[in-house]
Order: C-alpha cells, then sequence, then structure tokens
C-alpha cells in the first residue's frame, strides 16, 4: 500500500482481498506473511475509519425545509 496518496475505499477493499487471497493460499513464506498481515491490517484500519467518516455525515440528512435533521440508522436483530 502505498502511504503517499490516499486510497479510496474501494480501493482499499480490493487491495485487502488480495493479501486475503495470497494468505488464504498457504505457502507463503512465515516473513511475507507477517508483511501481508501488517498490510492487512493498515488497509482494514483505513476502510474502518472512511466507513465512520460516511455514518458521521450520514447522521444528519436534509429536512423538506432545509436544516439539517439527525439521522438513526436502525440496526437488524
Amino acid at each position: 500500500m502505498s502511504e503517499e496518496k490516499e486510497l479510496s475505499f474501494e480501493q482499499a477493499m480490493e487491495e485487502l482481498e488480495k493479501i486475503v487471497e495470497k494468505l488464504e493460499e498457504g505457502d507463503v513464506p512465515l516473513e511475507k506473511a507477517i508483511h501481508y498481515f501488517q498490510e492487512g491490517m493498515k488497509l482494514s484500519k483505513l476502510c474502518h475509519e472512511k466507513l465512520e467518516k460516511v455514518e458521521k455525515q450520514m447522521d444528519y440528512i436534509l429536512k423538506e425545509n432545509g436544516q439539517l435533521e439527525s439521522f438513526d440508522i436502525q440496526e437488524e436483530d
């Protein structure tokens, strides 16, 4: 993962999926597996942060009269 350029959520998820595939193959040397794991954790954190940011943005939606209203997401049981 390049620290120089910010990845989009989709790009980070794609990179994370590639890492998971490599680790699931099982024939990765230990040192390389640790490197992949660390990169995967960074990507996972990035995705989590991006989702939190979007969730905060979705906390407010525009009412018909133009004012912001709190928005609660109902989770399924």
